[in-house]
């Protein structure tokens, strides 16, 4: 990112907050010059001095860094859906709703699990905390190697490293909808 940007982004969110540049570098003790060369683009700051805008302006550093957003990428067509394979197709397939999931905090996957089958053989256990949607048939949810019978429209929370994984006991296929987001746990 150039500092052009970055320099536009700083202005944006100070002209947001109402202040000119005279009042928000007295606010964050900051020289205006300084403010103004950097909203100018005309200065490389400093990661503490990146940090001490931030604060002032009430938002997330990273926020001053994050580039426009092509619209378009926000869509995932059906057809470019990527699979996710575990241990076994003939178990289980993931489809990746998400657009742009590299980029995301959550991560959104339609799961078909087949007749008399499981997601793992063991547990599944991640640092995310995870939704989990019975959409079709009815399921179990194995939580900690307690086992918890799900049918449609039932909704299961797990935790972050909660030990679980899914069965299918039945003779039709199941269909969960999984949502994952990063935790602050």
């Amino acid at each position: 990112m150039s500092n052009i940007i970055l320099g536009r982004k700083i202005t944006d969110h100070r002209k947001g907050k109402g202040l000119s540049i005279r009042e928000f570098a007295k606010e964050i003790d900051l020289s205006a010059s300084l403010l103004s060369q950097i909203e100018r683009g005309l200065s490389n700051p400093s990661l503490n001095t990146l940090r001490l805008i931030a604060d002032g302006l009430g938002v997330p550093l990273y926020t001053l860094f994050v580039d426009d957003i092509d619209h378009e990428s926000l869509i995932l067509r059906k057809s470019e859906r990527k699979k996710i394979y575990r241990e076994s197709d003939h178990h289980v397939v993931f489809d990746l709703l998400s657009p742009e999931y590299m980029k995301s905090s959550v991560e959104i996957l339609w799961a078909i699990l087949n007749p008399h089958s499981e997601t793992t053989s063991g547990h599944r256990e991640h640092n995310k905390e995870e939704f989990a949607i019975l959409m079709k048939g009815q399921g179990i949810v194995v939580i900690e190697d307690k086992e918890y019978v799900l049918n449609e429209g039932d909704t299961v929370r797990l935790l972050p490293r909660m030990k679980h994984k899914f069965r299918n006991r039945t003779d039709e296929p199941v269909e969960i909808l999984y949502i994952l987001a990063s935790s602050t746990l």
